[in-house]
């Protein structure tokens, strides 16, 4: 049997130790949460069990299993076309905002409906607010500048009572602002999150679709630790992650106290001096950088706080205390 190359053999030990999915998937535990995998699950040149990744009803029907077996999401559909996000992955930004959350908390994990997440581009997919609320009980808004996209979010979390009450998905209405617009006058979040588009134009999200779509058709398909699909909103931002980054610090500057930390998701490592040069003319309190991995896919969590010692002192007090 063909030798399988070593990304394949590295599994998922390096996620987050509270994510469910650091072992290979269970399919026959899969299939019995959601029949409808059986139809893509096949035996693939390894011997293993797997799906076609080049197939994105296949990814489809895979993410809906995972949903459904370990979250409890029984319905949850996205458009064609619209990104289908990699959940283990997914599931460890989350993780990590926990433990960054617990480290400003005496080692505790805020949970409950008491903690608010902001998700700036939550997507037809919601997958943030699915696992965040589901595994902590947060509480979610989801900010989105595509109105298809918001409408899907939307009947997902209609479509399951376990997220009903807990997941407002508000419209973005000015594609050029992240905060301002979504944030309402007085409202506070204990988190504001975000996945930034990693192109920096359309011509580079188009090569690099053409690029990932050829390489899976090759028989290369590891653990899905990338996007398949995505509208244009989805995958690139003008000037790309660091510059999406750099706005919302700048954003963030703005309302300094309506979140206790503010993060963000950073694909490339070359983004990170200019992100930081940008936190530092913010003047922002604390600064941190937390690596994240998946197998062959590195990226880390830059989070960043305006609040001093005094001020998280008594929001610890007045939000925190009450969350269990």
């Amino acid at each position: 049997m063909t030798k399988p190359p070593k990304d394949l053999l590295a599994s998922k030990d390096v996620l987050h130790p509270r994510n469910p999915h650091r072992e290979r998937y269970d399919f026959p535990e899969l299939i019995k949460a959601s029949p409808a995998l059986a139809a893509f699950v096949q035996v693939n040149q390894f011997g293993n069990e797997s799906v076609d990744f080049a197939n994105p009803a296949a990814v489809t029907a895979l993410n809906q299993a995972l949903l459904k077996h370990f979250y409890g999401i029984a319905n949850w559909d996205i458009p064609a076309g619209y990104l289908c996000p990699p959940i283990p992955g997914r599931a460890d930004y989350l993780h990590y905002l926990a433990d960054l959350l617990a480290d400003s908390n005496g080692g505790v994990i805020p949970r409950g409906k008491t903690i608010s997440v902001l998700d700036i581009g939550v997507g037809a997919n919601c997958i943030y607010p699915i696992i965040g609320h589901q595994a902590y009980g947060w509480r979610f808004v989801g900010s989105e500048t595509d109105p298809v996209a918001l409408a899907a979010a939307r009947n997902i979390v209609a479509a399951n009572p376990a997220l009903m009450g807990s997941v407002d998905c508000r419209l973005q209405p000015e594609a050029s602002h992240l905060l301002t617009g979504v944030v309402k006058r007085g409202e506070v979040f204990d988190a504001v999150m975000c996945n930034p588009p990693f192109y920096p134009s359309l011509a580079a999200a188009t090569a690099g679709t053409h690029r990932k779509t050829a390489n899976l058709g090759k028989g290369r398909r590891p653990a899905p630790v990338r996007n398949f699909g995505g509208q244009d909103s989805e995958l690139w931002y003008p000037g790309g992650e660091e510059a999406f980054v750099r706005n919302l610090v700048k954003e963030s500057e703005e309302i300094p106290t309506s979140s206790f930390w503010f993060t963000a998701l950073i694909s490339q490592s070359q983004t990170l001096p200019g992100i930081y040069k940008e936190l530092q003319w913010a003047e922002a309190v604390d600064v941190r950088t937390i690596e994240m991995a998946q197998g062959q896919k590195k990226s880390r969590l830059v989070a960043w706080t305006f609040l001093t010692p005094e001020q998280q002192a008594a929001r610890r007090v007045s939000r925190w205390a009450k969350a269990k």
